[in-house]
């Protein structure tokens, strides 16, 4: 039973209505990061080959390199969304959500991309995009532990 259930009619109708609302609400914030999550996964696969070429046509070829900067993104976001996920509740596996469906976005638009296409390319951008967001998700799933419970 939930706290709601187990207070008897009188006391439920007086309960602030913002105290209700956020109670139904924490599912929908939810929902809406594991999308987000899912999206950012797809955003970082999409601009991972960025090179200076695509910013600077006039540069030289020797000077083309690769421009990952969705590793930093994945590196800021992806422990925001499970710090944001913990503070809508208190079970992990649903913190970890967030978490789990960017490594589940990842590979899969990784693997079997839009149109047959490979996302995840055979060079070193892809394997740090890979570990740097799950060492980020990791340690923020860690340092869950040590922040105060919802109520």
């Amino acid at each position: 039973m939930t706290e709601v259930e187990e207070l008897p009619v009188e006391q439920r109708a007086r309960r602030p209505l913002l105290e209700r609302v956020a109670v139904l609400a924490n599912p929908v914030v939810l929902a809406v990061l594991v999308l987000d999550a899912v999206l950012l996964a797809w955003v970082e696969l999409m601009f991972l080959p960025l090179r200076v070429w695509d910013f600077w046509p006039e540069v030289p070829p020797v000077y083309n390199w690769p421009l990952p900067v969705t590793i930093l993104v994945a590196a800021v976001t992806t422990p925001w969304l499970v710090l944001a996920a913990a503070r809508c509740t208190s079970r992990m596996i649903l913190v970890a959500l967030p978490f789990l469906a960017w490594l589940g976005a990842v590979i899969v638009f990784g693997v079997a991309g839009p149109g047959g296409d490979v996302l995840l390319t055979d060079d070193w951008r892809s394997l740090v995009l890979l570990s740097v967001g799950s060492l980020a998700g990791a340690a923020a799933l860690g340092t869950r532990l040590t922040l105060p419970q919802p109520r």
